[in-house]
């Protein structure tokens, strides 16, 4: 490392991924904005998922103020947060076989809606099973996901497959294996993560990309409002109103 201090190296190193994401992956977010808008045009449902810590980019997507009003959680018992005693549980959880056919079928998910799957590694069964298993089910899928661990991990899939595989889309966050950013000679292992940072920027890059293309088509995005301002309360109770077949965090 050189000399700066590490708070400015982080964020140095964080600006350079988000200036890669911006430049290397500007077609692949119109792609994903526009896949959004469609569905959203068409009277499909919109759902986000992630495990562990990449629920937290899932989960900055819904019921959010200047987000999506139609963006829904896909919740998975166990894996959404680091809120699962023993903790670990939850990334056991990731690799069972059969738990996110088991989800899909007991959800609101139809054929014609949109699920954004985000896993950092895309190596584990949950999210190859639950982009495969969407798809069966006539669902458009878009995978968040660092495809370096494919080319420098083995899948914990059967099928020796990844995330990004099984995808209708790809966002390629370009985290490098690990998530780590900085080291330092007296401390014996990486750290310094910035995959939430740059795949929530993603995401809602992804997001203004479908709210814009909806706008250009002449139609109102289903759009929330901060609830701390004057307001703001009423605009998304209308909102929730207007959808309120198309939400499911208001039931």
């Amino acid at each position: 490392m050189s000399d700066r201090a590490p708070a400015g190296q982080f964020l140095d190193a964080a600006i350079d991924l988000l200036r890669r994401v911006r430049d290397e992956e500007a077609d692949s977010v119109t792609a994903a904005g526009t896949l959004l808008a469609d569905t959203v045009e068409s009277g499909g449902r919109l759902f986000a998922f992630g495990a562990g810590h990449s629920s937290l980019a899932a989960q900055d997507l819904v019921y959010r103020a200047g987000g999506l009003a139609l963006m829904n959680l896909l919740a998975v018992p166990g894996v959404v947060g680091v809120d699962v005693m023993p903790a670990p549980l939850g990334s056991a959880l990731e690799r069972v076989d059969g738990l996110a056919s088991a989800v899909l079928d007991s959800s609101p998910l139809r054929a014609g809606d949109a699920l954004l799957i985000i896993s950092l590694s895309g190596r584990n069964a949950l999210p190859v099973e639950m982009a495969v298993h969407a798809r069966a089910l006539g669902v458009r899928v878009i995978g968040v996901t660092s495809v370096a661990y494919a080319a420098e991990t083995k899948s914990r899939h059967a099928s020796g497959t990844y995330l990004k595989d099984h995808c209708d889309l790809v966002l390629d966050s370009k985290i490098a294996v690990g998530d780590a950013e900085l080291t330092l000679d007296n401390v014996p292992a990486p750290f310094a993560p910035a995959s939430t940072v740059v795949t929530s920027a993603l995401l809602q890059a992804v997001m203004a990309t479908t709210a814009a293309t909806l706008a250009d088509r002449g139609l109102e995005p289903p759009l929330l409002r901060s609830g701390n301002v004057d307001g703001g309360h009423d605009w998304n109770g209308r909102v929730m109103e207007r959808y309120r077949d198309r939400i499911f965090y208001r039931h």
